[in-house]
């Protein structure tokens, strides 16, 4: 017994018939989970409506029980609705508060609904249900980004950039490209949660607690109605396992690392240092003491909101992985991660949604970054091998020709042919001038998959087919 704490009476006997005293009131505080898992109480009204339509269909309950039931269930819910219920840390969790009001409704027939059934069996039915509606919330928000990301990169299928590489100028792209990069990463956490989704939407009621029903519950039945895809197909792994919820945060995580590169582009991009973009006004804040600020608070949000599901990820996985079969009480604790993982990642794509459309590329800023960095200097490398030159001779070459070039403070397009050549070399001639231009290197690389404006907005149409 905890120090400061006395027994209770139970008042709601619905779990103590096998012991000799209340429970300690810590103990019951400590155990209760229904201040965060009562956000199932749809789900878990929608579970029970139809396991008392299928304890109808196997002759269990008669209709007029059936009748009762139902319409009991309908007022719980208007009451949670309209913010009358009255939630009890005495009965635990979300399933013993509905259930319970259910009995103090309609009597003896409320008794009646659990027939058949476990919290086991019902928690893991109520979660699948939660995520999987959660998941085609936060699947609709992924399309809205991947809209907005063609959109952004057509408007800019032709602006320049440079490319990067260790964060230094490495090759011209566009700043199309460089978002549709972004699109295909986005394009992969979706197909990734749409295949998680499959496994999320599997039944475990009729598991019952760990070894299934002597009811023979219609459990095909359970899952059409329910909109499962099919059932889980041994008891003991349906009530037990929540590696569908990991996964969920596996793809979470995996999302929001993206995001977090995205955002951490805007907030570089969005510097002084860089000036590449404008972000709106109303998705940045101000300092409390320097008033000239224009921070990019949302961006570096997201950002940090990226390490807390990542954390989350690795909560669920340290639950998992030490339990023996089948349930354990351990399994309470999945719930606040992955509801937070859920939340998180719906918002940080909310966020996302809000700020992709309203980005303003600095074009004339962006081209002078490009020209800064000598950027073509491949090119030029490229360019020597197409006279026959070996590439490494070329990329010595060339390297001589940049250390000039930086030595003399200019960019590569402005050395004589006789410095870009060097001693004893005639390879490159007056035409080289053509290909020394950002616009010249994102245009030769007119390829699938390349940068050049004609790709861009080939891949843009490509992907607005498929999404």
């Amino acid at each position: 017994m905890g120090a400061n704490s006395t027994p209770k009476d139970d008042p709601k006997g619905l779990l103590r018939g096998r012991f000799s005293e209340a429970t300690d009131a810590f103990v019951e505080e400590f155990t209760a989970s229904v201040s965060f898992d009562q956000r199932l109480w749809r789900e878990d009204i929608q579970g029970s409506q139809a396991h008392a339509r299928m304890l109808n269909a196997i002759g269990v309950l008669t209709d007029a029980e059936l009748g009762e039931i139902s319409a009991g269930l309908d007022q719980v819910s208007e009451e949670i609705e309209a913010g009358q219920f009255k939630w009890d840390v005495q009965l635990e969790d979300v399933h013993m508060n509905i259930e319970s009001r259910l009995i103090g409704l309609i009597g003896d027939t409320g008794k009646k609904l659990h027939t058949g059934r476990s919290r086991n069996d019902q928690v893991a039915t109520d979660i699948r249900l939660y995520l999987r509606s959660e998941i085609d919330r936060i699947e609709a928000l992924q399309v809205e980004v991947l809209h907005a990301i063609l959109d952004l990169a057509e408007q800019n299928s032709d602006t320049i950039m440079p490319g990067f590489t260790h964060l230094q100028a490495a090759q011209p792209i566009t700043f199309g490209h460089h978002l549709m990069a972004w699109f295909e990463m986005m394009r992969r956490d979706r197909e990734r949660l749409l295949d998680c989704r499959k496994r999320v939407n599997q039944l475990p009621l009729g598991a019952a607690a760990l070894a299934g029903t002597p009811y023979c519950p219609d459990r095909d039945m359970l899952a059409k109605d329910l909109g499962f895809d099919g059932i889980c197909n041994n008891s003991l792994d349906a009530v037990s396992d929540r590696d569908f919820a990991i996964e969920f945060c596996a793809t979470a995580a995996l999302t929001l690392t993206h995001l977090s590169r995205w955002c951490e582009e805007l907030v570089l991009w969005s510097s002084q240092q860089f000036g590449f973009v404008d972000l709106p006004d109303r998705f940045c804040t101000g300092s409390s003491i320097m008033p000239q600020k224009k921070n990019p608070d949302v961006p570096e949000l997201v950002r940090g909101k990226t390490g807390r599901v990542n954390g989350h990820l690795i909560a669920l996985l340290t639950l998992m992985k030490s339990q023996p079969l089948a349930y354990n009480k351990d399994n309470q604790e999945d719930k606040e991660p992955l509801f937070d993982a859920v939340d998180t990642l719906h918002d940080c794509l909310t966020a996302m949604a809000g700020l992709i459309p309203n980005i303003e590329a600095n074009t004339e800023t962006m081209l002078d970054a490009t020209l800064k960095g000598f950027t073509t200097a491949t090119d030029l490398a490229d360019y020597l091998v197409s006279k026959g030159v070996p590439f490494r001779d070329a990329h010595e070459t060339v390297g001589r020709a940049v250390q000039l070039a930086v030595s003399k403070g200019c960019g590569l397009e402005a050395l004589e042919l006789s410095d870009l050549n060097g001693p004893g070399s005639e390879a490159i001639t007056e035409d080289v001038y053509q290909i020394l231009t950002p616009h010249g290197s994102v245009a030769a690389r007119n390829h699938a998959g390349g940068t050049a404006p004609a790709q861009v907005r080939k891949a843009i149409q490509a992907a607005r087919g498929e999404i």
